[in-house]
């Protein structure tokens, strides 16, 4: 079983920044997410094995950066230049497409139990 822990959510105002850590057992692709109450689950940045491989969704993309410490067992995701529109509950989740970057939902295995990000206008 992968065990995922995230960290370093919080309250924050627009235009500022948080990093979020995922604590992982094992070097898998990883993926990030986010979900607002009445929302569905919806991507937003995922990298391979190595992190050589990333992929963003527009709406973060060129604001938030996703990153892998393989020695350290920990992934994050820089996020900058945060909007209002970011709150969220931020999930990371592994899969074992080692290679791939996977976008979907449906593509990862094993998820954190979520860190709430919230930004004030």
């Amino acid at each position: 079983q992968v065990q995922l822990v995230e960290s370093g959510g919080g309250l924050v105002q627009a235009g500022g920044s948080l990093r979020l850590s995922c604590a992982t057992s094992e070097h898998y692709a990883m993926g990030w997410f986010r979900q607002a109450p009445g929302k569905e689950r919806e991507f937003v940045a995922a990298t391979n094995w190595n992190g050589a491989i990333r992929y963003y969704a527009d709406s973060v993309k060129g604001r938030f950066t996703i990153s892998k410490d393989n020695p350290r067992n920990t992934g994050y995701l820089q996020m900058d230049s945060l909007l209002p529109e970011d709150t969220a509950g931020y999930y990371c989740a592994a899969s074992p497409l080692r290679l791939e970057a996977p976008r979907g939902v449906q593509e990862y295995d094993y998820w954190g139990q979520g860190t709430q990000v919230t930004v004030s206008s």
